[in-house]
């Protein structure tokens, strides 16, 4: 009796302790980061569009359209956290002038599209975000003058975490190009799992915190944040495997502080196989990869896009998460 009312009380002490950290570290985790998300200028001459995603809303954003001459093929641009529709051209400037046909679009809750109750945008990736991708997938299909086009995905920050999950579900994107691209899991162990732990103890202390107890903390936190922002986030992960077969370039910044070279390298290490290829740029900062070197950051794109081949394509429309158990 004694032994088990000892556990029953560190299990109560663990309780405490664990509710009292998800109260203290839910506002750093929920805090706005300075991704730098460019909102761009309004264009005149882009074509206005909106399409249906689920929970009945609408998305609107942009297509710039080569009417003069047969495209190369259609790239969808996912923009970054904070960012717009109106964003593309800075970093699409090289495609569009290459020949390839750029459709931007806002994603729920965000810009000139609509939003949902009860759903709070963050930086961290969700399934409404895939789906609003998706969404953008089915409307091009449904276009009886681009549903010939090969389709590929160009994706900043969050929105490049968004077209790497679209990708994985679907064979209709033959490419999938990104900047400054994470995952929930990988961000969070980069830069909370220490740097939490040394806010409530000395570095000394810090480093014998075992790490199933940061581990819990940190599930406790998304838990509580997902369930304050009626949401769901996406682990990465999971998906990232599927991709294996399917041409990934993913590009990154060597001065970004946010999502650390380190981090690139884990995707593209989850993502495996030969088709897969990573361009760390030096001095870049996150989302500014090309302000750095425009002339090189277009040309890789241009080749990267250029093999895509035209194909029958049949989109889907929602986004369905695997049901599995965490693995942080």
């Amino acid at each position: 009796m004694l032994i088990a009312a000892i556990v029953g009380l560190i299990f109560l002490a663990e309780l405490v302790f664990q509710l009292w950290l998800v109260r203290f570290f839910l506002p750093l985790f929920e805090r706005h980061l300075p991704f730098n998300g460019e909102n761009g200028r309004s264009d005149v001459d882009a074509e206005q569009i909106c399409f249906p995603t689920t929970h009945g809303l609408t998305i609107r954003g942009s297509l710039y359209r080569h009417d003069d001459h047969p495209a190369l093929g259609l790239i969808i641009f996912c923009h970054a956290f904070c960012g717009s529709h109106w964003s593309a051209l800075s970093y699409c400037k090289g495609l569009w002038d290459a020949g390839f046909d750029i459709l931007a679009f806002d994603f729920r809750n965000q810009g000139e599209s609509d939003g949902m109750a009860h759903y709070q945008p963050r930086h961290w990736l969700t399934q409404y975000e895939i789906s609003d991708v998706l969404a953008a997938l089915a409307f091009v299909q449904q276009r009886e003058d681009l549903r010939w086009l090969p389709v590929g995905l160009f994706g900043i920050s969050r929105g490049g975490g968004a077209a790497l999950a679209a990708s994985a579900c679907t064979n209709d994107i033959q490419r999938v190009a990104c900047e400054g691209a994470y995952s929930t899991y990988s961000m969070m162990e980069a830069h909370y799992t220490t740097r939490w732990a040394k806010l409530l103890y000395s570095d000394r202390v810090a480093n014998w915190v075992p790490k199933w107890h940061i581990v819990l903390t940190l599930s406790l936190v998304r838990w509580a944040s997902q369930i304050r922002n009626g949401c769901r986030y996406t682990n990465l992960e999971r998906w990232l495997p599927r991709l294996r077969n399917k041409p990934v370039i993913l590009i990154s910044g060597q001065r970004d502080t946010y999502v650390l070279p380190k981090i690139t390298e884990d995707l593209r290490q989850r993502i495996g196989g030969e088709p897969i290829s990573v361009w760390f740029v030096p001095g870049a900062k996150h989302n500014k990869a090309r302000p750095i070197d425009p002339d090189e950051y277009d040309g890789r794109l241009v080749d990267f896009f250029s093999n895509m081949k035209a194909e029958s394509v049949q989109a889907e429309t929602a986004f369905t998460e695997p049901v599995r158990k965490s693995t942080l």
